[in-house]
């Protein structure tokens, strides 16, 4: 099964980061977060990419272009035209495939711009920029359980504020920043019916998540796999600083690898 990949967003909230690069390629722990997300699929036997393209992709481009060098160190022997690399991160198995889907496009047209490059009855979809500790093979088990077109994984989010208990005029107990366990939010991580390409058009202002996704719902073809353990998007400087502070203190849960 194909694994697509958001990856053209131009990160307007994480401008400390994206005036040179687009925001998948940010680095935690001296990687691009892509690379953590891509892992993350490739430890439950995935390695099958899609990448959709569009602001600064040809930073993605020349990364995976020149992988082994970027990421490995290498010995160079003058006169002999040889090269020995040093692996670090060799990923022997990974297939990738760097789709160019507009500079400008929104999400649902991105993925229906790479509508030729699924050839199987089922994909994965996720987006650039976001860490979790999911077990993909129970997704997808669970998604072949059900014969609705699509799944989406439901995410408990960590409330940016302080939770007050009240009791009169009382505060009987306050949780700092506590997960809210009692509503979900998408986390993205999809997998989906290749039919859902009929919910998509190409026209570039088509958003995955506003008429496509609602017109899935109203036709009960999706169906939610709640996911209760870490899930962190990066949407802001703020959360870059969280996610690197996870790393460092070796509390990044999404590394299984």
């Amino acid at each position: 099964m194909k694994v697509v990949i958001l990856c053209g967003g131009q990160g307007t909230r994480l401008r400390e980061e994206t005036e040179v690069k687009p925001k998948p390629m940010v680095e935690i722990g001296g990687m691009p977060i892509l690379w953590h997300i891509m892992k993350t699929y490739a430890h439950y036997g995935y390695t099958d990419f899609i990448l959709c393209l569009g602001y600064k992709g040809e930073v993605v481009r020349r990364f995976f272009y020149e992988y082994e060098m970027i990421t490995n160190d290498f010995t160079v022997e003058f006169g002999k035209s040889e090269i020995v690399i040093h692996p670090r991160h060799m990923e022997s198995d990974w297939k990738v495939t760097l789709v160019d889907t507009g500079e400008n496009a929104m999400t649902g047209a991105r993925v229906k711009r790479i509508e030729k490059y699924i050839d199987g009855d089922e994909f994965m979809l996720t987006y650039g920029d976001g860490v979790i500790d999911l077990d993909i093979t129970e997704l997808v088990k669970y998604h072949r359980s059900h014969d609705k077109l699509g799944t989406v994984t439901g995410v408990a989010p960590v409330s940016q504020y302080g939770e007050l208990a009240i009791e009169g005029d009382k505060v009987v107990s306050f949780s700092e920043k506590p997960r809210n366990h009692t509503s979900s939010i998408s986390g993205g991580y999809f997998v989906f019916n290749k039919k859902i390409f009929d919910y998509l058009t190409d026209d570039e202002t088509c958003v995955l998540e506003r008429d496509p996704l609602q017109n899935l719902a109203k036709d009960q073809e999706l169906n939610v796999y709640v996911h209760n353990g870490f899930w962190q998007c990066m949407d802001t400087f703020r959360d870059y600083k969280f996610l690197q502070n996870l790393y460092e203190t070796n509390n990044a849960s999404w590394i299984k690898w």
